[in-house]
């Protein structure tokens, strides 16, 4: 199928050779301009594999979610396509429903949009129980504090191109995904979610796969809450009291 809009995909992957090549080959055919696989120091056959599969594999030697998708986008400031899709390079997304995750972009009803595992249907066993409560737990705070109807910080999104670059997407670990749902509210972009399908990825997770990881994530993304959150209200109180008769300078 064809777009009126250039798609370029950016896929993330860290030791995923097992998996790579089926995610690069289930996007449909004919929707998006490129596939970039970022391969984010893999020890493994991940790079020759996303080559073999079709896709423009850069490398980031920095460990890191955030890296390697701050690599991506470096690259697509070359390319300007209209619209960035991101997923996971596991095989736990489905790829087959990329289509549909972006036709609110292409009707223009939305900027950014969430694959929403939360709405759609999930394999037994594919989110652990530490992913889902931490999950439930980011979206709530987000809506208390920003009033945010996000119901999950799925990694399967598409953005607009301008908008992306625009947001200034800064972390480089775990914190990226929910980093980039906090900035598009505050910048007031038509955000939407979609269902989209969640299996059991190929092999271990590096995330919630391990305690470390699963400590380490939920602790840099309620962190990330509190910097755009709980932080800047302080900053502003604090220069309220410091302010004579009330008033706040800009």
């Amino acid at each position: 199928m064809e777009t009126p809009m250039r798609i370029l995909v950016i896929i993330p992957a860290f030791n995923e050779a097992r998996s790579i090549g089926r995610v690069v080959g289930d996007i449909p055919a004919g929707l998006v301009e490129e596939v970039v696989v970022v391969n984010n120091a893999s020890t493994d056959e991940t790079e020759a594999n996303a080559r073999a599969a079709g896709a423009t594999v850069l490398r980031e030697p920095r460990r890191g979610y955030g890296h390697a998708c701050l690599r991506g986008i470096a690259y697509a400031r070359e390319k300007n396509p209209d619209v960035v899709v991101f997923l996971d390079g596991d095989y736990s997304d489905h790829p087959e429903e990329m289509t549909a995750l972006v036709a609110p972009i292409l009707r223009d009803e939305a900027d950014f949009v969430i694959g929403s595992r939360m709405l759609g249907e999930r394999e037994p066993g594919a989110m652990l129980p530490q992913a889902l409560f931490g999950n439930r737990l980011a979206c709530f705070l987000m809506r208390l504090l920003w009033g945010a109807r996000f119901t999950d910080l799925g990694p399967f999104r598409a953005i607009r191109f301008s908008d992306l670059l625009a947001l200034e997407m800064e972390d480089q670990t775990f914190g990226w995904t929910i980093e980039m749902q906090i900035k598009a509210v505050l910048a007031g972009l038509r955000t939407t979610e979609t269902p989209v399908s969640y299996r059991k990825r190929v092999g271990v997770s590096k995330i919630t796969g391990t305690v470390s990881g699963s400590v380490k994530a939920s602790a840099k993304i309620l962190w990330t809450i509190a910097k755009y959150g709980v932080m800047p209200r302080r900053r502003r109180r604090r220069a309220s009291k410091k302010s004579p008769s009330g008033f706040q300078g800009s």
